[in-house]
């Protein structure tokens, strides 16, 4: 039986809280009680289940419930709880697992934490203490493996990325769409809501691991392939579009000269990373790594915890006016390395890509010249940006 719920008091946040569940009959009972002490603005999804789960769900008919006749996944079940919820006019809606690992009793920390942001664009994902007693080693190595990819597709840092109980601004993020269906969709979401620039961040919750009565439907070789699969594409993505687009976004946005000034004059990094970056960029900007220039270099900055956007910056380097130059110069030490005489013009490389016929001088002579294009801007720039710091103390002290 489907009832739609009229909001109690209308200042408050259009929030539900949305239940999705497969063959949890130990604990669904306790967790709807739970979340029903709070609010009674609840959606259930039924995922499918087997036990006794329906005959649970109908002891609350004045809920609304959604029942699928075969299990789905958990990603379908959050997102047909989300365009209910949308239907139903709310434009938040917190999830609470079915499992028991989660106090319902935090729910208003989700509140108090969203009426409190200036910017309602928030996606807040409870972080729990992996490191309590009781908490499965293979949870809390999962969970960390998770941030490591999260930190390098969106730049995000966060100490669990994981957990089930969540606050997603569904309003902010009914036109985003989703391509996952099983667990995989709550990395899916987090990732693409964060691309679209919606604010994503942990609160402390608690969490109660009783093996007893908590049953899992996680399949590890399985759904941590379809994750992999999944981290895999957004990394790709990352690096070939979403950092280049977001790079160029911040460029147009603030101009030439207040991109200069606050991107790489003002930052607080010191001379020593910022002169780091720009070498790291000049050296990838002149290898022979073409079409891999803008992923490398943002995966080393992020590897070696480097300013990004200077290296990014200098690693194009070898736009397309540049390139015959870079190209001709490259053969020329490759041809002294090599002790050869090989014999090529500017026109030949530029319209007959001669480069071809004498790849092995070029890979030489591009990669020496990144290297001793680094050794050169790498001095200069740390005494260029030192001179910058110690203006900008003066000024400030004075």
């Amino acid at each position: 039986m489907k009832e739609t719920v009229a909001q109690t008091n209308p200042n408050e946040l259009p929030c539900c809280v949305i239940i999705p569940t497969y063959n949890n009959q130990k604990t669904l009972q306790k967790v709807i009680d739970g979340v029903l002490e709070h609010t009674n603005h609840i959606i259930i999804v039924n995922d499918g289940a087997t036990d006794n789960t329906p005959n649970i769900i109908k002891q609350y008919p004045n809920l609304n419930q959604i029942h699928f006749p075969e299990n789905k996944g958990k990603g379908q079940a959050l997102r047909a709880g989300f365009k209910e919820a949308l239907r139903l006019g709310y434009d938040y809606a917190i999830t609470i697992d079915s499992d028991g690992q989660h106090f319902p009793e935090d729910i208003p920390v989700f509140l108090d934490t969203l009426k409190a942001s200036e910017n309602k664009n928030l996606l807040l994902i409870g972080s729990r203490n992996m490191n309590q007693e009781g908490v499965p080693k293979k949870s809390s190595f999962g969970n960390k493996f998770s941030n490591f990819w999260y930190k390098l597709e969106t730049g995000i840092e966060l100490q669990d990325t994981q957990s089930g109980f969540r606050l997603y601004p569904i309003g902010h993020l009914k036109n985003l769409k989703f391509y996952t269906s099983k667990f995989e969709f709550e990395i899916e979401i987090i990732v693409r809501a964060a691309w679209k620039g919606t604010v994503v961040k942990n609160i402390p919750i608690n969490i109660l691991y009783d093996e007893a009565e908590r049953v899992s439907h996680f399949r590890p070789f399985k759904d941590f392939t379809r994750i992999s699969i999944l981290n895999t594409w957004f990394v790709i993505l990352t690096f070939l579009y979403i950092k280049p687009r977001d790079f160029f976004r911040k460029l147009k946005k603030k101009g030439i000269k207040r991109f200069v000034i606050e991107d790489f004059i003002s930052q607080n990094d010191s001379p020593k990373k910022k002169a780091l970056s720009l070498t790291l960029g000049v050296f990838i900007g002149l290898t022979p790594l073409w079409g891999l220039h803008s992923a490398l270099v943002i995966f080393l900055s992020v590897i070696f915890k480097l300013n990004k956007a200077i290296a990014f910056t200098f690693s194009n380097v070898s736009l397309p006016p540049f390139i015959p130059f870079i190209v001709f110069v490259s053969f020329v030490l490759g041809n002294f390395i090599l002790g050869q005489n090989e014999t090529f013009n500017l026109n030949e490389i530029t319209l007959n890509i001669e480069v071809l016929k004498h790849i092995k001088t070029y890979i030489v002579g591009s990669f020496s010249l990144a290297t001793i294009a680094a050794i050169i801007v790498g001095p200069l720039s740390y005494l260029l940006f030192s001179g910058f710091q110690k203006k900008k103390e003066s000024v400030v002290n004075a």
